[in-house]
């Protein structure tokens, strides 16, 4: 059988640490994704449960927000001119129209 390459993006931290994680367990990340893949395949469903942890809540969502928000000198938030989403209108476009239906200018 032939193989094939895919190419995935993954935060950087992340893939450190999935890197990490699976070399203590024996095993490299292409090991770690084709078992993923050949149980998805063989069971028909993703390979594991998808479930919003019991600890993980809104004020720990808004305080990793916080955290990772880039701010300038004088405390304004910014958005860096690398950022993947920084040309992003759909949000713009539905917010325009909302003010639209309202009759606000």
């Amino acid at each position: 059988m032939a193989n094939t390459n895919i190419t995935i993006r993954i935060d950087e931290t992340l893939k450190t640490q999935l890197q990490e994680l699976l070399s203590n367990l024996g095993m490299d990340v292409t090991t770690f994704f084709t078992l993923a893949a050949k149980q998805a395949v063989r069971e028909q469903a993703l390979p594991f449960q998808p479930r919003v942890s019991p600890e993980f809540d809104r004020f720990k969502a808004y305080y990793m927000a916080l955290n990772q928000t880039l701010r300038d000198a004088r405390g304004r938030v910014v958005i860096p001119k690398d950022d993947e989403w920084i040309g992003e209108t759909e949000w713009d476009e539905l917010f325009q129209q909302m003010k639209e239906e309202k009759g606000i200018s």
